[in-house]
């Protein structure tokens, strides 16, 4: 067989979903597993490996996939073949072609996640690349092939002064300012270093440690000076002085106020919710999670969070936050109540008995079924080895909550088709229209597991929409800017981020599910506040808006 077949996705539609379930997915296999390197040592990256990127990477109008991978994890370098990163290009027929070598994306060190931008404005995304004490950036040439600008841009992988080497597990391209530039923020995990990392042995053999083993580490942000050039403003900006466990990210205006705020899922410690207080081109942000109402769940307690979406799930115009964590833990959401604060909903939405046995990695926030309301599909596996089990259970399957309105929400796994693939260790996950047939898709990867495809086959009769746009006066991703639709039925929210999930990003057109509505009116704020109204809007199709003039 051909190389670029032998390395491309087929169609091949294996699972076997609930024929009655409003949301189904059928599975296809991707050539790629996910290599840890994992070891007897247990050493704390080999758990924590797996983010995944679906972004248009040549600007063919098809969503593509890039995996980051492990590495040697003494020596952090990827000695052998089976660690490279890898991009597969996306023909729109279901076939994913391996374009790595040519994109010149293989990777050189220990890579966690990955985060999408076009940090030129040039119109060709970019990627940043956050792993264990290096990170990368990769400026898009837009002829196929990607060049490491890391050293250029900025970006030196050297110990902090203070806390030592970092590890990142990827980040969120926002324009903090909204000078029309996006600048990046990198999401810190805790302190590892093999040479000193604790022993942490349980019934004869050693097991991953706990994180209260591992001292905290600052999330920073880099201000985009333009040319290609940042400053690392962390400082200035308020994040140093908050170190955390940082394990996922979310991006979105809570309050309305025009500037992007910061909320940043910990592992075991208090979230940090960095509220942008910034004005006249001076970069500041305020930790208020307290205040907010967002460092811990209802009970007080600490848990074990992993991902974060950061989107509108009932459709008041107010941005909330859904977490996952681990098993006893539950998978709390925040509901945003507009005056500045937010409630924590994970009992009255029914997402706490629902996943209370549940250990998750990754939630991201969209409307899987098109009926207006978004859900969030869940990758599932647990942090421990899998000598852990059966004292726990380590492998698990996927899970999407589907939202039934009234802020409440029903679990569907099996119902949805994600049962006929064996449980696993799951981890990161990005989501897009794969194939273009207007119902939303997840790419998900597993620590030393075969990547899998769920083709969203949820039944049709519903209609979408969804909104290219390009910024002219704001930065050309629109990251930022804030949309409303207006259909017979009913009004809905979104925005434009990226940032979802655990050390993914989701790259795509802004969705809606339209329902049984074939038409809508749009709003768009753009970053730059400029109004943009479109009328009349008919469904089942991309509308690119361009930004415009003021």
């Amino acid at each position: 067989m051909p190389a670029t077949l032998a390395s491309a996705a087929v169609w091949l539609a294996v699972a076997q979903p609930d024929a009655g379930s409003p949301i189904r997915f059928a599975y296809q296999p991707i050539d790629f597993t996910l290599d840890s390197c994992e070891t007897p040592e247990r050493h704390a990256p080999e758990t924590m490996a797996g983010g995944v990127a679906v972004f248009d990477a040549n600007n063919d109008g098809h969503l593509d996939i890039f995996f980051t991978n492990g590495a040697d994890i003494r020596t952090l370098r990827k000695s052998d073949p089976k660690y490279r990163n890898r991009l597969f290009l996306n023909d729109g027929k279901g076939y994913f072609t391996d374009a790595t070598d040519k994109a010149g994306l293989a990777g050189t060190g220990y890579d966690t996640g990955v985060a999408v931008g076009d940090f030129d404005n040039d119109g060709y995304k970019d990627l940043f690349v956050g792993g264990v004490h290096r990170n990368t950036l990769y400026h898009n040439n837009g002829d196929g092939t990607f060049t490491d600008v890391t050293q250029k841009a900025g970006f030196v992988s050297k110990p902090d002064t203070e806390f030592g080497p970092l590890w990142s597990v990827g980040g969120a391209w926002v324009d903090v300012n909204n000078d029309g530039l996006l600048d990046l923020v990198v999401v810190n995990y805790l302190a590892w270093n093999i040479d000193t990392e604790p022993a942490c042995p349980y019934q004869g053999h050693r097991e991953y440690c706990h994180p209260k083993f591992y001292k905290r580490t600052p999330s920073q942000v880099f201000l985009n000076l333009g040319n290609g050039i940042f400053k690392d403003v962390s400082a200035e900006a308020g994040l140093r002085a908050h170190p955390g466990k940082g394990m996922g990210i979310g991006v979105a205006d809570f309050d309305l106020d025009g500037r992007m705020d910061l909320f940043i899922a910990n592992d075991k410690v208090y979230n940090s919710f960095f509220r942008n207080v910034g004005e006249k081109g001076r970069v500041k942000f305020e930790e208020v999670a307290f205040e907010t109402n967002v460092a811990l769940r209802e009970n007080g307690e600490f848990i074990s969070n992993m991902g974060v979406d950061f989107r509108d799930l009932d459709n008041d115009g107010y941005p909330d936050i859904s977490i996952v964590a681990l098993d006893d833990e539950t998978f709390p959401i925040f509901r945003n109540n507009g005056k500045g604060e937010f409630t924590d909903a994970t009992k009255d939405s029914r997402m706490a008995g629902l996943s209370l046995p549940m250990a998750g990695y990754s939630p991201t926030i969209f409307d899987f079924d098109n009926d207006g309301w978004k859900d969030i599909f869940v990758t599932r596996g647990h942090v421990q080895s899998l000598l852990a089990a059966p004292r726990i259970a380590v492998e698990q399957p996927n899970t999407v909550f589907r939202n039934i309105g009234g802020g409440k929400f029903a679990a569907l796994t099996a119902e949805a088709g994600l049962s006929v693939r064996p449980p696993a260790r799951h981890r990161g996950s990005a989501v897009g229209d794969l194939n273009g047939d207007g119902r939303l898709d997840v790419v998900v990867t597993s620590i030393n597991a075969p990547a899998e495809i769920w083709m969203n086959q949820s039944p049709a009769g519903t209609h979408w929409l969804e909104l290219a746009l390009e910024g002219t006066q704001s930065n050309r991703d629109a990251i930022g800017a804030r949309i409303k639709v207006t259909t017979k039925s009913m009004t809905q929210y979104n925005h434009v981020t990226y940032a979802s999930g655990y050390a993914s990003s989701s790259a795509g057109p802004v969705h809606f599910g339209l329902g049984p509505d074939a038409a809508a009116t749009v709003e768009i704020r753009w970053p730059s506040g400029i109004l943009q109204t479109l009328k009349d809007v008919a469904a089942d199709r991309v509308v690119h808006a361009k930004e415009p003039g003021k």
